[in-house]
């Protein structure tokens, strides 16, 4: 499980490594609703691409080893305790915004500028993605019960229209 506390940690550590990263998934959600509403088994972060040697160096000397590799769309590091944090490689434009390669290299992820935004985690502001971009990538899929709960907050939350 990965908690409030090992968030924060996770993101001060890569903050110190001048990182820039963004919360998105399930701790994403809470964080923009300021409250954890469920149990996380991971961290889905976002991070520019070209700080990637800084992320995997903060991770690797935490004892975070690469568990999975699905580069260029994404790839995890799973702390020697099971905790695991999935990684997402964004190539940013000089607008603000990014994008993301998916596995169809025709239609890669899009981040606008206006998605990069705060959210709180145990008290502390952490950078996060947005409802609506939180909404985004959660449809063309099958949802789990936890997208399920996840997409409820959004609109108990923010009043946000979600595809389920």
């Amino acid at each position: 499980m990965m908690t409030a506390d090992d968030v924060v940690f996770v993101l001060d550590l890569l903050r110190r490594a001048e990182a820039d990263v963004w919360v998105g998934g399930g701790w994403g959600i809470d964080a923009l609703i300021g409250e954890r509403t469920r149990d996380h088994r991971d961290l889905d972060l976002m991070h520019r691409e070209d700080q990637e040697s800084a992320v995997l160096a903060a991770l690797s000397a935490q004892g975070f080893t690469e568990s999975l590799d699905r580069r260029p769309v994404r790839f995890v590091m799973t702390a020697p305790d099971g905790r695991e944090i999935d990684l997402h490689p964004l190539v940013f434009s000089g607008d603000g915004s990014a994008v993301q390669a998916s596995p169809d290299p025709q239609r890669p992820f899009v981040y606008p500028a206006a998605c990069f935004v705060t959210g709180t985690v145990r008290g502390t502001s952490v950078p996060c993605l947005s409802a609506e971009q939180q909404v985004y990538f959660h449809q063309g899929y099958e949802p789990s019960e936890r997208d399920r709960h996840d997409m409820a907050q959004l609109r108990r939350v923010f009043g946000i229209a979600t595809h389920f």
